[in-house]
């Protein structure tokens, strides 16, 4: 008797592509995401015409992609999860994939591609229409840092979609994964500086993220500090965290839905 070719993970795969993009919520995120970009770099072109800070188009897509488009992600990569036990679907998926690990790496395997790729074009367009819209003033963008910069979103933004999986896994709630993964990402740095801890922010997902999206020796715009570590260090850091997320889903969700 033959096989079924498409068992095993490649059919887990291929039945979460085709869930990941049969729904609006994906297409929402990844449209609100890009709109948020682009309007964050055209306002930002505009800004650098007069008197102000100067910034380069590097630059102000990172700004894009951490202060408004990261949120885009996280929503997209929450729902992905949690959606399916708001709708009851997670019963069915459990009972054509019985090996929970399988489960989460299908899920992981569709963020990855989809949120790095995402992540470097919307970094690429947000460069080329803030280069556009400032028109000459500004700072100038080395070819270095539009590469570091698209590059470390695209790998951030991988990274952080499959964190979040983890934590929807745990949690099974999108309030509570998206509250948990906002608080990890920005107020929590703040506080752990604040509380005279400040050399620790680097290590936080969210900063380390940012550090990979900036050349080795330039300040992050966030926190305005060097890093201690190259750019691909940040990526690292990033990694750290998602793995501790993913192995912890996938602990709660063996235990808990067995």
């Amino acid at each position: 008797m033959k096989t079924d070719e498409r068992g095993g993970l490649s059919g887990a795969v291929a039945a979460e592509w085709t869930k990941f993009w049969s729904v609006r919520a994906t297409w929402w995120c990844l449209v609100t995401g890009a709109v948020l970009m682009l309007g964050y770099s055209t306002l930002s072109g505009i800004a650098q015409h007069y008197d102000g800070e100067p910034l380069g188009a590097h630059t102000i897509a990172l700004g894009g992609g951490f202060y408004l488009a990261q949120f885009a992600v996280i929503a997209l990569a929450t729902l992905f999860v949690t959606s399916e036990y708001a709708s009851g679907g997670i019963r069915s998926t459990l009972l054509w994939t019985p090996v929970r690990a399988r489960v989460v790496a299908a899920k992981a395997a569709i963020v990855v591609p989809v949120l790095f790729a995402y992540g470097v074009v919307l970094s690429c367009a947000g460069m080329a229409l803030a280069t556009a819209v400032k028109d000459g003033h500004g700072l100038p963008t080395s070819v270095e840092a539009a590469f570091t910069t698209a590059s470390g979103m695209g790998g951030y933004y991988a990274l952080l979609g499959v964190l979040c999986t983890g934590i929807g896994w745990a949690l099974r709630s999108a309030a509570g994964t998206l509250v948990t993964v906002i608080v990890l990402l920005v107020p929590l740095p703040l506080i752990v500086a604040s509380l005279g801890w400040a050399d620790l922010m680097p290590y936080f997902p969210g900063i380390a993220g940012v550090n990979a999206m900036v050349e080795a020796g330039q300040p992050n715009p966030i926190t305005m500090t060097v890093a201690p570590y190259a750019p691909w260090a940040g990526l690292a850091i990033c990694a750290a965290w998602t793995a501790a997320a993913v192995v912890t889903g996938t602990t709660i969700l063996r235990r808990r839905d067995a």
